[in-house]
């Protein structure tokens, strides 16, 4: 009978093991590629799981917010990866997206743009289209809600500056930020983001609301008008 020579991360020091690693040093003491080989679990007769994690990664450029956008069908043309490991890997990514929202939602004061960022990165900032909302805001900048006024495609969305009024006014707001995203990834703005800004800061000014900030949120970080001083 012909003997097969065990390969693979069993033949590990049981140190190197990414499930043994992290039972005994705990999740931070895993690299993402260990992390990913421990949600995939197995590998192929030839390659690990943390090989196959290793060559997902190198697929995104080692991006994970490129990496949570892959679909079932884009992560299973991987090789080594059928649609079983490619729903795992989703699945974990949404988690992981779902937890940074229920914290990040817990913003209410809005102190700087940064507050703002936490509130709607979770909704628009891993998005393949544009939308375009707005965030209503009382006298104490206290949160009184927040809504969607328009989405779009991959360049752009239709913003109805009335919409946005009405919307506030219905709110009683005595003041709003507005942000959008930029699927592309890239936070500069365009004449079109600063011109809508201008009309709306002053159409806004005669119901008498400030529009305190414009956000462009993309999947690693954001542009702030106010902070910018084009506000």
């Amino acid at each position: 009978m012909k003997k097969y020579r065990l390969t693979g991360i069993p033949t590990w020091a049981v140190q190197d093991r990414p499930r043994e690693k992290l039972l005994s040093g705990g999740v931070h003491a895993l690299s993402d590629t260990e992390l990913l080989a421990v949600i995939i679990a197995s590998g192929t007769r030839n390659h690990s799981a943390v090989d196959l994690a290793r060559e997902i990664l190198k697929s995104v450029d080692y991006d994970l917010n490129r990496l949570s956008r892959l679909s079932v069908n884009e992560l299973s043309r991987l090789k080594g990866i059928g649609p079983a490991k490619a729903v795992k890997i989703i699945s974990a990514m949404e988690l992981g997206t779902r937890k940074q929202h229920f914290r990040k939602a817990e913003v209410t004061r809005i102190t700087n743009s940064n507050d703002v960022y936490l509130i709607f990165y979770p909704l628009i900032g891993e998005l393949d289209h544009e939308e375009f909302w707005i965030l209503m805001l009382n006298r104490a900048n206290l949160v009184l809600n927040k809504t969607r006024i328009s989405q779009g495609g991959l360049s752009g969305t239709v913003i109805d500056t009335r919409l946005i009024l009405k919307n506030a006014i219905d709110n009683l707001a005595s003041s709003i930020i507005v942000c959008h995203n930029h699927p592309s990834g890239n936070k500069q703005p365009s004449e079109a983001d600063k011109k809508i800004t201008g009309s709306l800061k002053n159409a806004a000014a005669m119901m008498e609301i400030k529009v305190l900030d414009h956000l462009i949120i993309t999947g690693n970080g954001y542009f702030s008008f106010a902070d910018e001083g084009l506000l």
